[in-house]
């Protein structure tokens, strides 16, 4: 994670207790530029590692495109 991901004053940093993983993973990607229903599918899926999107997004890519890329690989009958 980048320092552009920790800014104080950021919209998901707080003073008081940590709100609930999902919440973060959530907010950190919808900072990054993920629409909200690509950021809420991401944030619920465990598998999906938010580090590695976030440098892939730090870096110039898409946030649509580093989702695809990071997705997990799921098996048939799966939905994605």
């Amino acid at each position: 994670m980048t320092i552009k991901h920790l800014a104080p004053g950021a919209p998901c940093s707080a003073d008081g207790p940590p709100v609930d993983v999902t919440t973060w993973r959530l907010c950190r990607l919808q900072e990054s530029g993920f629409a909200r229903d690509l950021a809420a599918r991401l944030a619920s899926t465990a598998a999906v590692d938010i580090h590695a999107l976030l440098q892939l997004v730090d870096r110039g890519c898409p946030p649509e495109l580093a989702a695809r890329i990071l997705s997990p690989i799921t098996t048939s009958g799966e939905a994605p």
